[in-house]
């Protein structure tokens, strides 16, 4: 249930498998005394399970998170809608229930190819580049970023 006294972020990917759900977790775990945290993609599928693991690690349990479509957001209204790649920046230039829109871009750690382990250090990487994206962004009572768009 929304507290209606917290910020409300939603963060977007293309198929909410991996950088919108370890950026969800991640500002949850950070700062969720102050922001509601949501997450969806344009064309969802499931949460990649080398995004469970490496958050794991760090203490964050996203397992028994589940993808989502945007739609499903569909007249809510959120403070800050978040885009994490390219492509959901370019597929939704405007979200109907968003404030502030903010993008940082990510590279898809689902790309990786490889061994497990070569896999889940490309994993690591991207999950570290949002946690200390989100430490700084997100440390006050409001994204710090001058780069918004309404």
């Amino acid at each position: 249930m929304p507290d209606e006294g917290k910020i409300k972020v939603l963060f977007v990917c293309t198929h909410n498998s991996a950088r919108s759900q370890m950026a969800e977790g991640i500002l949850r775990n950070l700062y969720g005394g102050r922001f509601d945290v949501y997450s969806a993609g344009t064309e969802p599928s499931r949460v990649n399970p080398h995004a469970v693991r490496v958050m794991d690690e760090i203490g964050i349990d996203i397992s028994r998170y589940t993808s989502k479509n945007l739609d499903m957001y569909a007249g809510m209204h959120f403070d800050y809608v978040v885009t994490v790649c390219d492509r959901a920046n370019e597929a939704c230039p405007v979200f109907t229930g968003g404030g502030k829109k903010l993008h940082k871009g990510f590279l898809d750690p689902a790309g990786f190819s490889g061994r497990d382990e070569e896999i889940m250090a490309g994993f690591r990487t991207v999950r570290d580049e949002i946690k200390c994206w989100i430490e700084s962004e997100f440390s006050g009572n409001q994204p710090q970023s001058s780069n918004y768009s309404s």
